[in-house]
C-alpha cells in the first residue's frame, strides 16, 4: 500500500523532508511505500532547491488538509496560526498528523490532542524537541517504566551557540548574536531564542510526557540571555563555572507539584551540561531506576529535524501496516489532571550576583547586613575592578530560597552606596 503524505510548508525543514522521500535507497524499506502528494507553500513562483513537480505545488494549504486522498498531513509551517486550525482540520478529516512545532504544541496540545481522541488519529512530534536528538519517543516508551524525577536541557542551539562564543572569545552579546546571525544560527528576530521563549515551549512538552500531567505553558517561569555579559562569563569561570541557558522541568513526589522554568544557569566545569558546545542541544533525564541518562546531538537544522519529521512519519506507517487502528500518541488527555505548578519564589537554590557600588569603606558590611537580614548565607563575596570610583562587587550564595534573595537585593537597592544590581544568575543548587 502507498501511504500519500500533505506537506504543509517546503522552508528549510520541508525541504529536508522532501529530499529524504525523494531518496528511499539504503534508508527504511518503508520509504518506499511513501508518495507526496501535495506540498503547500506561501509562493508558487518562488525558486526553492528541490525538484517537486508542479501540479503538487498549491498555496491553499485547505486543500491538503481536506483531501481525502491524503492519509498523513505533516506541518512544517511554524507558528500558531494557521498551523493550529489547519492541524484540527486534518485530525478532523481522518488524517494522522506530524508536526515540528513546538508553539503550537505547548500552546494549544489539550485542544489538539482531545481532537485525535475522538478521530482515533496520530499527532507526532519528535521534531519539536531536540531536533535531530530523540527525546519524545524515548521518555514515552524505552524509559516508560521509570518515575522521571527531573529534566534539564539545553534546548535551544542559538542561544547555547551565543553563549559558547562569549566564553570562548570573549565577544559581548550583541556580537555574538550577530555572529550567530551570519552563521544562520539566528533569526533576524532573535526574540524567541535568546528571551528563553523556544526553550519553554520545549520544556513544557518535555513535562508533559515525562510526567504525565496536563502542562500550562503560560506557568513556565522565562528569563532570557540578553542581560549576560562577557564580564559575568569571565567571574563566573574564575570560580569554575560555565553559563548555560537551561530549561528545568522538576517533580516533587509527595507534593506532586512542578518546577518549570528557563533562564541562565551556572554549572559546575565537571557538569555533563556544562560541556555542551556550538549550536548542540542536550537532555538530561534523571529517574528512578534509571539513573541519569543524556540525550545529546544537533538541535536544529534541515538534516536533524527532517531526520525527526520522517522517523515519526514511518512510526506512523508502521503501526497502520500492522494493523493498529489507532497508533500511540503522547499524551490521552482524558486521562490527564492539571499540573501543579511551584511558583519560583518558593524555589531554593544558589545566587550570583554583581553589584557596582562607590569605592567607600563598608559598603560590602552594609550589603551583608541586608542579606543576612533575609536569610540568605554568603558563600562569597569578592570587591573585582573599580572603574570612575564604582567598585564591582560579586556574591556567591548558599542554597537559599529565591523570595528571600529577591527580597535581600530590593533591600540593597535602597542601600545610599549602591549604584545598581548590573546581573542576577542563579546557580545549580549544592
Amino acid at each position: 500500500m502507498v501511504y500519500r503524505l500533505g506537506l504543509l510548508g517546503l522552508g528549510t525543514v520541508g525541504t529536508g523532508v522532501a529530499q529524504i522521500l525523494q531518496s528511499p535507497s539504503y534508508r527504511h524499506p518503508l520509504l518506499k511505500e511513501l508518495s507526496i502528494a501535495r506540498v503547500g507553500v506561501r509562493s508558487l513562483d518562488k525558486p526553492r532547491d528541490i525538484d517537486l513537480p508542479n501540479e503538487l505545488l498549491t498555496n491553499n494549504l485547505s486543500e491538503i488538509v481536506s483531501d481525502r486522498e491524503i492519509d498523513i498531513a505533516i506541518e512544517l509551517i511554524g507558528g500558531i496560526e494557521p498551523a493550529r486550525s489547519l492541524i484540527l482540520q486534518a485530525i478532523a478529516n481522518g488524517k494522522h498528523v506530524v508536526t515540528a512545532n513546538k508553539a503550537v504544541i505547548a500552546a494549544h496540545g489539550k485542544e489538539i490532542f482531545t481532537a485525535a481522541e475522538r478521530t482515533g488519529a496520530c499527532v507526532l512530534l519528535e521534531a519539536a524537541v531536540g531536533g535531530g536528538i530523540p527525546i519524545l519517543q524515548p521518555l514515552q516508551q524505552c524509559l516508560g517504566a521509570n518515575v522521571i524525577h527531573r529534566i534539564t536541557g539545553i534546548a535551544n542551539g542559538t542561544t547555547n551557540f551565543i553563549l559558547d562564543r562569549m566564553t570562548q572569545t570573549g565577544q559581548a552579546f550583541a556580537d555574538a548574536l550577530a555572529t550567530a546571525q551570519a552563521l544562520g544560527y539566528a533569526e533576524a528576530d532573535p526574540t524567541a531564542d535568546v528571551d528563553g521563549l523556544d526553550a519553554a515551549d520545549k520544556i513544557a512538552i518535555l513535562a508533559g510526557i515525562a510526567f504525565n500531567e496536563r502542562v500550562d505553558r503560560a506557568d513556565v517561569f522565562c528569563e532570557g540571555i540578553r542581560h549576560i555579559t562577557d564580564t559575568d562569563i569571565r567571574y563566573s569561570r574564575e570560580w569554575g563555572f560555565e553559563v548555560k541557558l537551561l530549561a528545568t522541568a522538576e517533580r516533587d513526589l509527595e507534593t506532586r507539584e512542578i518546577d518549570l522554568r528557563v533562564h541562565p544557569m551556572l554549572l559546575p566545569f565537571e557538569h555533563p551540561l556544562a560541556n555542551v558546545h556550538l549550536a548542540n542541544n542536550a537532555i538530561l533525564v534523571q529517574g528512578e531506576p534509571i539513573g541519569e541518562v543524556m540525550f545529546f546531538g544537533p538541535g536544529a537544522g534541515r538534516g536533524p529535524t527532517a531526520s525527526a519529521v520522517v522517523s515519526d512519519i514511518l512510526n506512523i506507517v508502521a503501526k497502520l501496516e500492522a494493523g493498529i487502528a489507532r497508533p500511540d500518541r503522547y499524551f490521552n488527555s482524558n486521562t490527564l489532571h492539571e499540573a501543579r505548578v511551584r511558583s519560583i519564589e518558593r524555589v531554593t537554590q544558589r545566587y550570583y550576583a554583581r553589584v557596582l557600588a562607590k569605592d567607600r569603606p563598608g559598603v560590602i558590611g552594609a550589603m551583608g547586613q541586608c542579606f543576612g537580614d533575609r536569610n540568605v548565607s554568603l558563600e562569597r563575596v569578592v570587591q573585582k575592578d573599580v572603574l570612575g570610583g564604582a567598585a564591582e562587587v560579586v556574591v556567591l550564595t548558599h542554597n537559599v530560597l529565591e523570595r528571600n534573595f529577591q527580597q535581600a537585593l530590593n533591600d540593597i537597592r535602597q542601600l545610599p552606596a549602591i549604584q545598581s544590581v548590573e546581573t542576577v544568575l542563579r546557580v545549580l543548587p549544592d
